[in-house]
């Protein structure tokens, strides 16, 4: 049963992932990561394929090894939560969930910007 969990989830994380790699404003690597931990315990086979990948297997075997984030990455993942702070402000959202989310984005945005990179 748990492993039919965890390639469900595998299998969402990577459809978001895919969704991500499309739209400009949603991250990719971040899913693909979650992907690849839950096809880990489910299918092996499955989150070797990812990790193989030419293009998002590069930066995930950087992350897994030495916690590496690319420069453009975290340039494209503040921007994105800039403007998603923007956008709920332009929306008229409720002051405090701005609040919330400029602190959440915040806190993510240092986290990021203080990863090694490549």
């Amino acid at each position: 049963m748990m492993r039919l969990l965890w390639l469900a989830l595998g299998w969402l994380s990577l459809t978001v992932g895919v969704i991500g790699a499309i739209l400009p404003v949603m991250p990719t690597v971040p899913f693909l990561l979650v992907a690849v931990w839950a096809f880990a315990k489910s299918s092996p086979r499955l989150g070797a394929r990812i990790m193989r990948h030419p293009t998002f297997g590069p930066p995930i075997r950087a992350w897994r090894k030495r916690g590496v984030v690319g420069r453009m990455a975290k340039i494209w993942a503040t921007v994105a939560m800039a403007c998603g702070v923007g956008w709920s402000l332009y929306f008229g959202l409720d002051p405090r969930i701005v609040v919330a989310q400029a602190l959440v984005c915040s806190a993510v945005a240092l986290w990021l910007v203080t990863r090694p990179e490549s």
